[in-house]
């Protein structure tokens, strides 16, 4: 028997890696199409459980275009049974719009809800402020039986009392769980629960900001002869990098062009890309993030360059120098201006006179 455990979708979000308006609206898009996409590839590899573990939406305000089209995808696809657990970002909404649900989905609630499903048991709740702290000590599971359970939140060892978003592993272990499907944190990350079982955050479909960069996907579980197995599958459309590259001795545009793409040669033109330009540069050095993105956007679906650079000056070099230039640097180095902002100031001025002279 096949399964997938997916979690974190976020359909409807706003985006947040400061795209234009009109890529947004793409990018949201195709967060929707995944969905409906990893639905279709189920199908195909005979699939017959998804196991979506909070954060379908990004809100309780679900548009209606978007409802319809995630209720259809569960319609049009009988064959599979969609255990939907609900998560902190889109508690209510979705749910509570629906009159009747289709036969083939089940949900959760506050108590521990168990299905039976081929030769697994899938157990879920939701879990909230109230019930926290005593929900995880009322779970039972039979020892001869394939367990699976489905929470959403951050998995720590003991729980303090103000983290409202967290349950505790050290409260699961030994209870006969096999697979632990859990959704909250956007990365793929398994380990070890106890002798018997493991537990994995499958992370989400797609990245939607550069804190959310790497491979993106869905796990895929396959009970055979009573035992779990478990790979994760790479399935987003895109994929986010942030990359540093390190511009130090590069004075032209060109230079620091050309350094920019030695380093991301091989990313596909289909991903979206932050460069972090690093390093230090002298205050002579043409750095203009505007420009590089303005010159390479057609290079890749989404480019942001961000300047970290550090200047590189030598006091010593302007102790005795008579220039405007010498003038200057002293007047800035020896002023109360806070350094980050002396940095650009000798930068913008150095310029400003190397360009008048």
């Amino acid at each position: 028997m096949k399964m997938i455990h997916c979690a974190d979708l976020h359909l409807g979000s706003r985006m947040e890696s400061g795209l234009p308006a009109e890529k947004a609206k793409e990018r949201r898009l195709e967060l929707l199409h995944t969905f409906v996409r990893m639905t279709e590839r189920a199908a195909e590899d005979g699939v017959e459980s998804i196991l979506i573990c909070g954060d379908l939406f990004d809100g309780k305000t679900v548009s209606a275009r978007v409802c319809n089209c995630v209720l259809d995808a569960v319609v049009q696809h009988p064959q599979i049974t969609f255990y939907c657990l609900q998560g902190n970002h889109d508690q209510g909404g979705f749910l509570e719009n629906i009159s009747g649900l289709p036969d083939n989905l089940r949900t959760f609630g506050p108590d521990w809800t168990f299905y039976e499903q081929g030769d697994a048991v899938i157990a879920g709740t939701e879990c909230s402020a109230e019930n926290r702290e005593s929900i995880m000590e009322h779970l039972t599971l039979e020892k001869d039986r394939i367990n699976i359970v489905m929470l959403h939140g951050m998995a720590v060892e003991y729980c303090a009392k103000d983290q409202m978003d967290a349950f505790s592993l050290q409260k699961l272990r030994g209870k006969n769980i096999d697979y632990l499907a859990l959704g909250h944190i956007h990365s793929f990350r398994m380990e070890r629960l106890d002798e018997r079982g493991v537990w994995c955050y499958c992370g989400c479909l797609e990245g939607r900001g550069f804190d959310e960069c790497g491979q993106k996907g869905y796990v895929e579980l396959e009970i055979d002869g009573g035992t779990v197995i478990s790979r994760f599958v790479p399935f987003a459309r895109r994929t986010l990098h942030e990359i540093p590259v390190d511009i130090t001795g590069t004075v032209k545009q060109e230079e620091i062009q050309r350094r920019i793409r030695e380093t991301v040669q091989g990313i596909p033109a289909r991903d979206m890309l932050k460069i972090r330009l690093t390093g230090r540069t002298v205050p002579e050095a043409e750095r203009d993030p505007a420009w590089l993105e303005k010159w390479m956007e057609e290079d890749f679906y989404f480019l942001k360059i961000q300047d970290e650079t550090t200047l590189l000056i030598h006091p010593e070099d302007y102790r005795y120098d008579m220039s405007l230039k010498g003038e200057f640097v002293r007047l800035v180095l020896n002023s109360d201006i806070p350094d980050e902002e002396k940095e650009e100031i000798l930068r913008r001025g150095i310029q400003a006179l190397e360009r008048k002279g």
